[in-house]
């Protein structure tokens, strides 16, 4: 298994770099729009509709709001995206929300309607704003490319330190308390530690790389600081949906990773944050 794991990381790893690095900002929408509306397929999944009929029309109504997004943004200011930045705001909102919604781990588990409603609203308000907050970093002048590219390099870093820390450190330095036992068992407080380090360290080489100057440092670790543990969130969150309805992963697609949002669920959370603090801080 981890040896697939590794050779399906190889291959989609290099593939995303370059489409972030390569394509133009619409292409890439475009292209991002397939991948989220999948992982969007797979939550509904998670949200017990079962039903192939309904989550093709909820999904169309999700690519509908996402094209709705794209015309009413429309401007003759290149990278203008008013409603674009406004549903980065939302997103953000959304997982405050989300917090407490971890803290009450019985909140919307029942398979029934209401909770259904819940889980539906949550997979809107998680995937339309990731996709909004990909094409406003990608769109913004100089380097949104670049500063894209950092953000999901952000994600990876923490998730593979917080990997590695949690294999060689995980129990040591807290006695043995979980970063959230009763939603993700194997996740520790050293592995979080580890995770954020590592991010770190990305965020200022990164930041160098793409010419922030040095005054600017502070506030770029701030925003990956940030990033990273609204990151750990989305896992967290994804998680909590697939411990309600007892499923593994949320799909099969990809060899050895499960589905599409089991590999996009911390960038869900990620984008948005990211996309807010350069916005707010400037850099």
């Amino acid at each position: 298994m981890t040896k697939t794991r590794i050779l399906a990381a190889l291959v989609m790893a290099p593939a995303v770099i370059a489409a972030v690095l390569l394509l133009p900002t619409g292409w890439l929408m475009l292209l991002s729009a397939v991948v989220f509306l999948a992982a969007l397929w797979e939550w509904l999944r998670l949200a017990d509709v079962e039903d192939a009929l309904s989550r093709t029309i909820l999904l169309a109504c999700n690519l509908a709001l996402m094209v709705a997004l794209v015309w009413g943004s429309r401007s003759p200011h290149a990278g203008a995206l008013p409603l674009f930045q406004l549903a980065v705001v939302l997103g953000v909102v959304w997982w405050l929300l989300a917090l407490l919604w971890l803290r009450h781990y019985d909140f919307a588990s029942r398979h029934d309607g209401n909770a259904r409603v819940f889980k539906l609203a949550a997979g809107t308000a998680a995937v339309v704003p990731a996709w909004c907050a990909l094409a406003v970093i990608h769109s913004s002048e100089p380097h949104g490319h670049r500063w894209l590219l950092l953000a999901l390099l952000l994600v990876w870093a923490a998730d593979s330190g917080a990997y590695f820390a949690g294999r060689k450190f995980g129990g040591r330095w807290f006695a043995g308390r979980k970063l959230a036992p009763r939603i993700s068992p194997n996740k520790t407080l050293e592995g979080l530690i580890g995770g954020v380090a590592l991010a770190m360290l990305v965020a200022v080489v990164g930041a160098l790389v793409i010419g922030t100057p040095a005054a600017q440092l502070p506030a770029v670790i701030l925003v990956a600081i940030f990033t990273v543990l609204f990151s750990v969130a989305g896992d967290l969150f994804e998680s909590l949906l697939k411990r309600h309805v007892g499923m593994k992963d949320s799909g099969h697609l990809i060899p050895g990773h499960g589905g599409v949002l089991d590999r996009i669920d911390s960038v869900l959370a990620a984008l948005p944050v990211f996309a807010l603090g350069k916005i707010w801080l400037g850099f």
